[in-house]
């Protein structure tokens, strides 16, 4: 398995969220609330079933927004 993760920035460049499979070989979402911090994050960690959905979610209101 590839051992990388995604970072996402949020609009206020104060938060990023990060994503990467655990070694329970779920998807795990941390949070980050302060960037030069790691001790203000909080983490969620769902199995696949869980994330599709999740992704499909996200897909469905990202199509919601206009412009």
């Amino acid at each position: 398995m590839a051992n990388f993760s995604l970072v996402f920035h949020g609009t206020d460049q104060e938060t990023k969220a990060e994503c990467y499979i655990n070694t329970a070989n779920e998807i795990t979402l941390e949070v980050y609330f302060d960037q030069d911090s790691p001790l203000h994050s909080q983490l969620i960690s769902l199995d696949k079933s869980t994330a599709i959905k999740l992704a499909k979610t996200l897909r469905t209101e990202i199509n919601k927004i206009e412009g």
